[in-house]
Parts: structure tokens; sequence; C-alpha cells
């Protein structure tokens, strides 16, 4: 077999030419991720601060439901979303499915739960371990969280980044909701599906390389983060 016929180096050869179909795919998928987790960082860090200092009858019902949400399937997820967004659904007037932000509004449903149960974990933590000195301080719950959140900013960026890992690695929710629609809800993991049932394996193999690199440089940048942290923290 040449290298004009092996599919790993037309892979290659479209990655490096900067291929458009390709670009557009890769630069829709990032879009849609990371508005996904910005909007799931603002909801669930909040969320898990609050479940780490406040004590409520049914709070360790939440923390237990927020545990098993961090495993929700994505299929259920993309189905739950179908369904609210659908003409028959509540939301359907809206006219969201089948869109990008169909697709934001699925990750933001599977990313949520981990970054709230991960931040709950650590802001708990981190009141344990302060309680006196803040307690002292005279400080409530509500000015202590952001205290906290702060203090431990270093481990919510990595909890952050596992979450837009999460995202971005996601293909059966954003299928159902997006329709997997050329140009338009076509993100890299719905594509590598589509182009490996064509038989078109160059531009699911460049956008295998792509997705593997950018899930390796999160794990990167996450470990870098830890291992500064714990640097400057000692």
């Amino acid at each position: 077999m040449s290298a004009s016929d092996n599919p790993f180096y037309t892979a290659l050869a479209l990655i490096l030419g900067m291929d458009s179909d390709l670009i557009d795919i890769v630069v829709l998928s990032l879009q849609v991720s990371l508005v996904a987790v910005l909007i799931a960082s603002a909801l669930a860090l909040p969320v898990g601060a609050a479940l780490a200092l406040w004590r409520f009858p049914g709070r360790n019902g939440l923390i237990v439901v927020l545990n098993a949400l961090m495993g929700l399937p994505p299929v259920v997820a993309g189905l739950c979303v179908y369904l609210l967004l659908s003409r028959a659904g509540p939301l359907g007037s809206f006219g969201l499915l089948f869109t990008p932000s169909a697709m934001v509004i699925a990750q933001v449903i599977l990313v949520f739960p981990i970054i709230a149960a991960l931040t709950r974990q650590q802001v708990e933590a981190l009141h344990h371990e302060y309680a006196e000195q803040l307690r002292s301080l005279g400080l409530t719950q509500r000015r202590m969280m952001p205290t906290l959140l702060w203090d431990a900013r270093f481990g919510l960026l990595t909890v952050i980044l596992a979450g837009f890992g999460r995202a971005s690695a996601e293909v059966g929710a954003v299928m159902i909701v997006g329709g997997n629609i050329d140009g338009v809800t076509r993100v890299m993991t719905t594509s590598i599906v589509l182009e490996t049932s064509k038989g078109d394996l160059p531009l699911a193999l460049g956008l295998g390389i792509v997705l593997l690199t950018l899930v390796t440089l999160i794990n990167a940048l996450a470990h870098a983060i830890s291992e500064a942290a714990k640097r400057r923290l000692g």
C-alpha cells in the first residue's frame, strides 16, 4: 500500500493541510463544549459549595443523587433533552431541537453533576481544615463560600478541565439532540461515527487524532495545574 492509499497518512495530510471540513467540525465541537462547560461551571460551583457548607434536611439525599448523576448515561441525558425540546415537549415552541443550543443543553446536564460533586468534596475538605479560623473571623456560610472557592481554585480548575474532557468526548447525547446535520450540528465524535460507517476512514482518523490530542492536552494541563498547586501550597 502506497503512502497516498494509507488512511493514516491521508488523515495526517487533512490535518496538516487544514482541511476546511475538518476545521469546521473541530471549531463547532470546541464552541459547543466550551459554552456548555462555562454554563455548567457557573451553575455547579456555587451549588457544590452550598452543599459543602450548609446542613439541611435532604442534604445527604441530594449528595447521593449528585454522585449518581456523575455516571449518567449520555443517551439517557440526550433522550430527556429530546423529550423536552421536541414539538410535543414543554420547550418545543423554542425550536431548539437539532441545533447547537440543544447540544449545549445536553452537555450541561452531563457536566454539571461532575463539577458540582467534585466541588462539594474540595470545598468541604477545606471547610473542615479551616473551620476554626473562619469561625473566629465571624464569617457566615455565605461569606465563606467565595473565600473557600478561591482557595480551592487550582483544584477546581482541574475539575472544570475534567468536565470539558467529558463534554468534548461525548457522542450519544449530542447525536440524539443535534441530529448530526452537516455544517450545523456535526461535531468530532458524531462525525467519527458517521464517517466510519460510510467507510471514509481518512476523515474519521483525522478527527480521531485531533480529539485524542485534545483530550491528552486537557489531561496534561490538569496534571500541570495539580502539580503547580502542590508546589505552591506545599
